[in-house]
């Protein structure tokens, strides 16, 4: 617990710059407090999963039948908070797509312009590089979810390449953390959870920690 809290603490006090966090999930208003409290404090969000795609739809961007939010207001501000903080909100320019979730042997990378009526599964090999090199360059990373369906063979690609930035980022001596929950098992199931600094084991609370939240456990302890 002790070296959770270090760990976890050293994103928010006095981070090393360039600072990039790397954050996917499904819903942008399960993270809207993660996307306030870092926003004074990273570089760059190199953003992927369910709420990539929702911030795409925010500008225009047709995104097929993939999840996204119903509520774009959210997304809209946050944009126009990063660029009004002059924050990078890198968002996927290719992705791998198929007809449905479960049709894995039709999956397919095309430009975001093609997606058509598919679904957006994962980001694409073009995303996946610019995020890697954007990574590289950091000095501190967070990771807070994957980038696709990675539990799939066909949509794991982009989570697997961020992680090998992060592995690389790390033996140049970045501080690399790994958010709980999903953010863990990827990480694990990927193989780059041991190529990092710290993976969280708090799921849930490492987001409201994140958020700035003041976690009652935490205060017990502490007090």
């Amino acid at each position: 617990m002790e070296a959770e809290i270090a760990e976890l603490s050293k994103l928010l006090l006095d981070p090393e710059q360039p600072y990039v966090c790397v954050i996917g999930g499904a819903k942008i208003k399960d993270k809207v407090g993660v996307f306030s409290n870092l926003m004074d404090r990273v570089n760059a969000f190199c953003i992927g999963g369910g709420m990539a795609n929702t911030f795409l739809a925010a500008q225009g961007v047709n995104v097929g039948a993939s999840l996204r939010d119903d509520d774009l207001r959210p997304a809209r501000a946050m944009l126009e908070l990063a660029q009004t903080r002059g924050v990078a909100m890198m968002l996927p320019t290719d992705a791998v797509v198929s007809s449905s979730f479960d049709n894995d042997a039709g999956a397919r990378t095309v430009d975001l312009d093609a997606v058509g009526d598919a679904m957006i599964l994962d980001i694409g090999p073009k995303t996946a590089a610019a995020y890697a090199k954007t990574i590289e360059s950091a000095r501190t990373v967070v990771f807070n979810g994957p980038m696709g369906v990675y539990e799939k063979t066909p949509y794991r690609e982009g989570t697997r390449i961020v992680g090998e930035a992060m592995a690389r980022a790390t033996r140049r001596g970045a501080r690399t953390v790994v958010g709980g929950g999903d953010a863990a098992a990827a990480a694990d199931e990927l193989g780059f959870a041991a190529k990092v600094t710290h993976v969280s084991t708090g799921g849930g609370a490492t987001l409201e920690f994140l958020e700035g939240k003041e976690l009652p456990g935490i205060k017990a302890l502490q007090r």
